[in-house]
């Protein structure tokens, strides 16, 4: 098998791309990823107990389109509904933390 010399790790790729930890462009991106991965964590959340998002915003009390934007990263999420969401329509438990 040929080995392709233009390959690079994933860590090397951010680090090229959006620069060292700690830098501005960094920190951004970092921050976006985190709300991209909220919403993908809801939605794996919901398809592991096959629920439509119908049915997830009928048991937390919101709409179709709410649920997908907030899957979708479209739609910035208050705690308040982020916990309507985990744990009336999922049925799980809502963990925050923070880090200094």
């Amino acid at each position: 098998m040929k080995k392709n010399d233009n390959l690079i790790t994933l860590d090397d790729f951010i680090d090229k791309e959006y620069g060292n930890k700690g830098t501005a462009k960094r920190d951004k991106f970092e921050q976006a990823y985190q709300e991209f991965k909220l919403g993908a964590l809801i939605h794996d959340a919901r398809l592991a107990q096959g629920l439509t998002q119908t049915q997830l915003a009928d048991k937390c009390g919101t709409t179709k389109a709410y649920i997908s934007k907030v899957e979708n990263d479209v739609k910035d999420v208050r705690v308040s509904t982020l916990r309507k969401i985990i744990e009336e329509g999922l049925g799980g438990q809502l963990q925050l933390s923070i880090k200094i």
